[in-house]
Order: C-alpha cells, then sequence, then structure tokens
C-alpha cells in the first residue's frame, strides 16, 4: 500500500510599509483562499492565503503586518521581526520575501527594504504604485534597480492588476536571488536591538549621544546612492494632484465640513439603508420559526429551536447589513487614502484627552457595533493607547441600543411630540459620546500619567479603490464578527429559554414565569434594582439584556404575556398597549417617565453585551481587563440611573 505524503508548500512573506499596497497585492494573489485569525499570545492580526505561481503551483502567502523598521516600536513590528527571523513555532520561515515599496517615495520604503534584504532571504522586490510615480514626475528603471541589487524587480500598479503576471513569473523560480548589496557597516541599529533585547537592557552609549541618529543618517545616505542612477525626478517640487486634494480636504475648515459630510452619510446610510434588508431578514427567521412551528409538534424541542436557536441567530445576523455597510465606508476611505487623513484631522481634538487620531476609527465604528470596532484598534500603535480606546469604545451608542431607545422613547413615554423623540435620541447618543472623551482623560492620566504618544504616519498618495479589495475586506470583517459574536451570543440565548423554560409550571404564562430560573432571579434581585424604580419584571428583561442589549424587547415581550404575531409591526403595537397599561402591585403605573428616564440613562452606559466582553478579553488577552471594563461601565450605569431615579423624586416628579 502505497504512503501519499503532501508536498510541501513554499511560503513567501509578504512585507512592507503600511499604505504601499501590500494588501492589495494579497487580495490579488490569493483571492478567497485567505485565511484570517491572531497570532497566538497576541493581538496582532495573521492573514495567510494559498496563490498559484505562474507554473500552476500552489505556494502559501503570509501577509505580514505593516512596518517601517526592523527595530519594533509596537507588536506588529515585534511580529514582521519575529517571522523573518524563524522565532516563532507558529508560523514557518519563510522560504522567500515580496518587498513591497512604494514607488513614488522609493527613499523612506527602502528603509525597510534595506534591513530585509540584509537578512540574507530570497527577496522580490515589488515597486507598487507606478502610476503615482509617474503623477508626481518620479521616473524609475527597474532593470537598473534590479543590477544594482542583485534581485528580482517588479514594477506594478496593484489596484489594476498591472505587473501581477511578472510577479507571478518571478515567484516561479526555484532559485529566487538574495542581495549581497550593504547599505551599513558591520554594526547595525537592528543588531544594536538585537543586543539589547538578549540582554534584557536599553540601548545606549556612554558618551554618544547621536549614534542612533548617525547610524540611520548612514543607511538613508546608502539608499539614495544605490537609487541615483535609477530614480529620476523631473520637478521634485511641482504639486501633485494628492497635494491639491488636500489643500481642501486638510484645510482647517473645509476639511472638518467635508468630514461631517462624509460621517453623515455613514450614520444616515447605517440607520435608513440598513432597514430594507434589516426587515428581510426578520421576517426571514419568524418566517423560519413559524414553518418549524408548522411541521414539529409542540414540545421543548420545538421551542429550542425557534425560540432559542433560531432567535438567537437572528439577534445577531439582523445587524449584519449595518456591519457590510460600515466596512464599505471604511474600506473606500481606506484604499482611497483618506482613512489616514480623517486620523490626521481628528489628532488635534483626540489630543485633549491624550489619545491620537488613530484611536478616531474605531471609536467611529463603534456606533454600529463595538465588536468590529474594538477588532479595529489593532491599527493603533501605542499598546496603551490601544487600551485605552478599547476601554471606551463600547460607550458609543451601538446599534443593538436602538430598539431600546425606541422602545423607551417613542412606547413608554407618552405624550412627547416626534421632533421631541428625535432631540432625546440625539441626546442619548451625545451622552454616551461625552463620556467616552471624560473616561479616556481619566484612562490617560491612570495609565500613563498623562504622556501622550505623538502620531507619526505617512499619509499615501490618494488612488481610486479597487472594488474587489473593498467587497473581499466587507466579507472577510462580516464573516469573523458572525463567527465570534453569533456563537457567544446563540449559546447565551439557548441559556436564557432555558432560563425562563425549566422548571415547569401547571397554570399560565405569568406563573410558569415567577416559578421559573429567570423569574427566582428576578425576585432575588428586587432589592437592588428597586432604588432604580424598577420591579421583577423589568428586573428579569434587564438581566436577560445582558448577553445582548437587544434582548430587552423581546424579554419585555415574554414578561408581559405578548403573543408573538408574524407582523412585527403588530407586534411591536400589542406590546406597546401592555406596557402602557402595566402596573406595580400597588396599582400604580409601572413605566413613569422618570422610570423611563432612568432605564435610558442605564442603557447608554452598561455594558450589555457578551460579544464585547469576549472580544475584550480576545484582544487584550486578559480577563482581568474584560472584566475591569464589565465592572467598571455597569457601576457607572447603576449610580447613574440611581440619581436619576431619586433626583428625580426628590425633586416631586414621577
Amino acid at each position: 500500500m502505497e504512503s501519499k505524503t503532501t508536498k510541501k508548500l513554499r511560503v513567501f512573506a509578504l512585507v512592507g510599509n503600511p499604505n504601499c499596497g501590500k494588501t492589495t497585492i494579497f487580495n490579488a494573489l490569493t483571492g478567497l483562499r485567505q485565511k484570517v485569525g491572531n497570532y497566538p499570545g497576541v493581538t496582532v492580526e495573521r492573514k495567510e492565503g494559498i496563490a498559484i505561481d505562474q507554473h500552476g503551483e500552489s505556494v502559501k502567502v503570509i501577509d505580514l503586518p505593516g512596518a517601517y523598521s526592523l527595530e519594533p516600536q509596537s507588536p506588529d513590528e515585534a511580529i514582521l521581526r519575529d517571522v523573518l527571523k524563524g522565532r516563532r513555532k507558529d508560523t514557518p520561515v519563510p522560504d522567500a520575501v515580496i518587498c513591497v515599496i512604494d514607488a513614488s517615495n522609493v527613499e523612506r520604503h527602502l528603509y525597510l527594504g534595506s534591513q530585509i534584504l540584509e537578512l540574507g532571504l530570497p527577496t522580490i522586490l515589488v515597486l507598487n504604485m507606478t502610476d503615482v510615480a509617474e503623477s508626481r514626475k518620479i521616473r524609475l528603471d527597474a532593470e537598473k534597480l534590479a543590477e544594482n541589487l542583485g534581485i528580482p524587480v517588479i514594477a506594478m500598479q496593484a489596484n489594476s492588476r498591472v505587473g501581477l503576471p511578472q510577479l507571478r513569473v518571478a515567484m516561479s523560480q526555484k532559485d529566487i536571488p538574495i542581495s549581497s548589496h550593504k547599505f551599513s557597516g558591520d554594526e547595525t541599529l537592528e543588531d544594536l536591538v538585537e543586543e539589547a533585547d538578549a540582554n534584557a537592557a536599553p540601548v545606549t552609549r556612554q558618551g554618544d549621544e547621536d549614534w542612533e541618529e548617525r547610524l540611520i543618517t548612514a543607511r538613508y545616505g546608502a539608499i539614495q546612492e544605490l537609487i541615483d542612477d535609477s530614480v529620476d525626478r523631473t520637478d521634485p517640487y511641482a504639486e501633485t494632484g494628492t497635494d491639491k486634494i488636500d489643500k481642501y480636504l486638510l484645510h482647517p475648515v473645509m476639511g472638518p465640513v467635508f468630514l461631517t459630510a462624509i460621517l453623515t452619510l455613514l450614520f444616515y446610510s447605517i440607520f435608513t439603508w440598513a432597514g430594507i434588508p434589516m426587515d428581510f431578514i426578520d421576517g426571514s427567521f419568524g418566517a423560519l420559526a413559524e414553518w418549524i412551528k408548522g411541521i414539529m409538534p409542540e414540545g421543548d424541542l420545538r421551542d429550542l429551536i425557534t425560540d432559542g436557536i433560531i432567535a438567537g441567530l437572528g439577534g445577531v445576523v439582523i445587524f449584519l447589513p449595518q456591519i457590510l455597510i460600515l466596512f464599505f465606508f471604511i474600506g473606500i476611505m481606506e484604499d482611497t487614502g483618506y482613512l489616514t487623513r480623517v486620523a490626521f484631522l481628528m489628532d488635534r481634538v483626540m489630543a485633549k484627552v491624550g489619545l491620537n487620531g488613530r484611536a478616531f476609527i474605531p471609536i467611529l465604528s463603534s456606533y454600529a457595533c463595538a465588536v468590529p470596532a474594538i477588532m479595529g484598534t489593532r491599527t493603533i500603535e501605542n499598546p496603551k493607547d490601544r487600551l485605552i480606546t478599547i476601554m471606551v469604545a463600547p460607550f458609543a451608542s451601538c446599534s443593538a441600543r436602538l430598539p431600546v431607545y425606541i422602545m423607551l422613547v417613542a412606547i413608554l413615554i407618552p405624550g412627547v411630540a416626534g421632533l421631541t423623540k428625535a432631540g432625546i435620541l440625539l441626546a442619548l447618543y451625545l451622552l454616551g459620546t461625552i463620556f467616552i472623551f471624560v473616561f479616556a482623560w481619566i484612562f490617560n492620566r491612570v495609565l500613563r500619567k498623562g504622556e501622550r504618544t505623538p502620531m507619526i504616519m505617512e499619509l499615501p498618495c490618494y488612488k481610486l479603490p479597487s472594488l474587489k479589495t473593498v467587497f473581499l475586506h466587507m466579507f472577510t470583517r462580516s464573516w469573523i464578527f458572525l463567527r465570534r459574536a453569533g456563537t457567544i451570543i446563540l449559546g447565551i440565548s439557548i441559556i436564557l429559554w432555558a432560563a425562563y423554560t425549566y422548571p415547569k409550571s401547571d397554570g399560565d404564562a405569568s406563573l410558569q414565569q415567577a416559578n421559573s430560573i429567570a423569574g427566582k432571579i428576578g425576585k432575588a434581585i428586587e432589592p437592588v434594582i428597586e432604588p432604580l424604580g424598577y420591579e421583577r419584571r423589568i428586573g428579569v428583561a434587564v438581566l436577560a439584556s445582558f448577553a445582548a442589549r437587544e434582548v430587552f424587547v423581546g424579554a419585555m415581550s415574554v414578561a408581559f404575556n405578548v403573543e408573538e404575531t408574524e407582523d412585527e409591526d403588530e407586534t411591536f403595537q400589542l406590546t406597546k398597549d401592555k406596557l402602557a397599561n402595566a402596573t406595580r402591585d400597588d396599582g400604580s403605573p409601572l413605566f413613569t417617565p422618570l422610570v423611563c428616564l432612568s432605564l435610558l440613562v442605564f442603557y447608554v452606559f452598561a455594558l450589555q453585551c457578551a460579544s464585547t466582553v469576549a472580544i475584550t478579553k480576545r484582544e487584550t488577552n486578559s480577563w482581568k481587563w474584560a472584566a475591569f471594563q464589565f465592572g467598571y461601565m455597569t457601576v457607572l450605569a447603576y449610580v447613574s440611573a440611581l440619581i436619576v431615579y431619586q433626583g428625580g423624586k426628590l425633586l416631586g416628579y414621577v
């Protein structure tokens, strides 16, 4: 019997500076044959895929994090260095390197490129964005540069696939050359950093404070000498198209106006355009539940499938249109080069609380969903800045809060005009936003003693977006959201169903609810929630919604025995009528305006999302920070709701 052996795939490491077009090349090479995850032990994203070379053979491509040098200043750069040096047991040592540099900024990008070449790995150098270089009147001689370095040099326009076949041909070579070119002397800055890492000591030189600057200057000098005969600038000071656009988009007045318009369109689309597909998804899951009820006999198994599994999945999938729209906008802004300008514009605002402009992007994403937003903090280089952003991002009123807001504002507060309702909703969003900055300022003082990390970023040239890249970005991010958030909420939904169902009681639904596990828990927490104006039924709904905020609406329907119908609007109306007439045991109204305000304030601040807690744990690699985030936001929510309710009573409101 013959044993079959699996042929080992050649491994290519894709490296380069941020914004050099590396991800576009990775997507062009691998298409949908990608896997996205985290490197074990760190929060740095790991992307690898399978590409086909010119001979039709499969090769593995690892997209390593963007970096400016091999002297690590962030977890991303440390991963790059360790993978290239074969220090990570979870990642194979690359057989060859594809080093991507921006053809319009060769000197700056070759700083990292020169360090990589000196590692002695077979390397293919890619001069990407040659169209941008040409627009800046920069002429590149790829053949001359290849001759000087002794390695293949490919000129590319990755967004339009120009040069992609030539890259595949270069990857097909069995013996890719190793450059013998030297950019510095025997002792480099990278060598000194390696020595310092080994000795667990800082890099210092007694009596020589300028040694680091001199090493860097010497490397840039060697780079300039290398490219002197292969790069020609007709007019290095000529105004480019990017310069002309930035005159308006980075203008102190027009820049923020344009950004405000973009953000307005983003939020409008999230809460308006997403409505139709969200209604379709909600109706589809409702129809599926009704179909299951029609073909299965009554019993716990049917209820588990319809009220536990289908309801749990539907509660996650319904937000997918909003997530897709959010990632579409972010993908377009990122691929055109505008997203870095957003960070630049917001840097001055974020500086007021000790953060830099990069923190604005994940905070913006939190208004759709905190889960992908917290994942997005990986772009923040400083670990403390990243941690602070994770800790405050859930204050943004995500889309899951909206059903709760609408329930309490539009239904439970009687006699309020439509314009006033809109004003209350806006106030709730502003309240959460204000506390993002308040707690960012507090955490900055506590965690970093007021020291702010300056933001240093390279503004890339504007270019037309690649729709394939944008849609692939939407697909991969949305799948991660569904996989990570969906499994957690599904499990908790099943647990909640069981808590409302067992133990079984003879009698009507209210008796069943009172004797169930959830009912007994609600009774037990009454002494804690009574100071907030809540009673047992509200307490059970609030407790259930700690899994996911939107659970509150469904839990209220269950608590007040609202019959589920196929028409969502009809169910909503029935819930409205039930809650409007609900009374306490003494016959007094249950949902007074003061109770509603207390609930609204509670939901603005409380971290009621199991998915967010799980993602925080994953991104910080610590349950400590996840527990702290959950704890401090819950305490803030409780104290704020207590002040609203008890303060209102002291002022004579009910």
